[in-house]
């Protein structure tokens, strides 16, 4: 008989909205797969009666106010998510318990602890990221230093609070602050962010671009914190130097993306930008597939230096060179991977890797780029992550009944 898990997480579970929303479907897929009963606590989606059927799960959806990175006052929502999601968990859970409560991101971690306290049901966080870690590279009047101190503490230290039964971390950067935080390290599993290399698949040879017609390449939510000082600079030094570069922006069209891309402009009036608009998850590589460089140029905060970047990984299963500034997390990882420059937090530093990665013989990038995407496909592979998270689950879940 396998396990009833409460699966929580703040963000609607299909289809995946981007970044880190994605990693939960194939947490489900394999828990199901074990024969394991899940029960998902989310805000509302579209279909649930085929997402269940689809998935073989249980819906409980969250309908009180809508959800998601696009939603508006997304971050007030996002702060009050956690309370209202707990009663809503807690009524159900007492009527029907479960073995285990699992939850995705820091914001369904808050829920998950103060459930644990009042059920006594075992609870896993999911630190896919460290959030207010992010905030650092906000603005003062947004984000006050005195503030920000606080939100951090109070995230790094969720698990200890609530003695969470175990933590499944995205990194061993974020590992190490969660340790030094009091959490027990070997009660922390790193698991890595992972990709779907049946979906990002390795292009091929007629897909790279001659070098007289560059293509840079960059997707994901593009939220604040995702275009600052570094991009801008590091884009139009490219662009001044190199006029005839595309820089493609793969995804919605956010206020952060629009409001960067008029400042590119005002620089760089001759700049060639290609905005694709909404991209539906699968249909992500095809963008990147024709593309010379993919971009990760990222402020240097707390949480960027947690993050595994999905996007590094995405880039190296299409067989792409990439740029990224030097995020310790997957600087680790990748710290002898040939098609991956990792470069100081510089505007200057991040154009002169990436005119020089535009200069690699076409033989080098194919030859490289097949190796690269061969790597991750063994190592980063959504089969391969998902089954040593749920290995973790069900090995604290076991020990906390007996």
């Amino acid at each position: 008989m396998g396990l009833s898990i409460a699966f929580l997480t703040h963000e609607p579970f299909y289809p995946p909205s981007g970044g880190g929303s994605s990693e939960a479907i194939y947490l489900v897929r394999e828990m199901v797969q074990r024969g394991h009963r899940v029960r998902l606590f989310c805000p509302q989606m579209e279909d649930l009666q085929g997402v269940e059927q689809n998935f073989k799960v249980k819906l409980e959806p969250f309908t009180r106010w809508k959800m998601g990175r696009y939603a508006r006052w997304r971050n007030l929502k996002y702060l009050a998510f956690p309370w209202f999601l707990e009663k809503q968990a807690a009524a159900s859970l007492r009527a029907t318990p479960a073995d285990v409560i699992v939850s995705q991101h820091t914001i369904a971690s808050v829920a998950a602890g103060r459930l644990k306290r009042r059920l006594k049901i075992p609870a896993i966080m999911n630190y896919l990221d460290f959030l207010t870690g992010f905030m650092e590279a906000w603005p003062a009047y947004i984000a006050p230093p005195f503030l920000l101190r606080g939100l951090e503490h109070f995230e790094v230290t969720l698990p200890r609070r609530y003695e969470a039964d175990g933590v499944l971390a995205i990194s061993d950067t974020m590992a190490d602050h969660l340790s030094k935080a009091g959490y027990p390290r070997e009660r922390i599993c790193p698991i890595y962010f992972g990709y779907d290399s049946a979906v990002f698949t390795l292009r091929q040879e007629s897909d790279v671009p001659p070098q007289d017609k560059p293509v840079l390449v960059m997707h994901g939510s593009f939220d604040q914190h995702h275009l600052g000082r570094i991009a801008l600079e590091g884009m139009a030094e490219v662009a001044s130097r190199r006029p005839e570069v595309v820089f493609r922006f793969v995804g919605r069209q956010t206020p952060s993306l629009l409001a960067f891309v008029s400042r590119l402009q005002s620089r760089v009036p001759q700049v060639r930008v290609e905005l694709t608009g909404f991209t539906p998850y699968h249909e992500v590589a095809r963008h990147l597939h024709t593309a010379s460089v993919g971009l990760v140029p990222y402020e240097e905060t707390t949480g960027t230096h947690c993050a595994f970047v999905a996007k590094i990984v995405e880039y190296l299963g299409v067989g792409l060179p990439v740029v990224s500034t030097a995020i310790q997390s997957i600087q680790r990882y990748f710290a002898n991977e040939p098609m991956a420059r990792f470069v100081p937090f510089s505007g200057g530093a991040f154009a002169e890797a990436v005119l020089e990665q535009l200069q690699l013989p076409r033989s080098q990038v194919i030859e490289g780029g097949r190796r690269a995407s061969d790597r991750v496909r063994r190592e980063l592979d959504w089969q391969i992550i998902s089954r040593k998270a749920v290995d973790f689950i069900e090995g604290v879940a076991t020990a906390a009944k007996t």
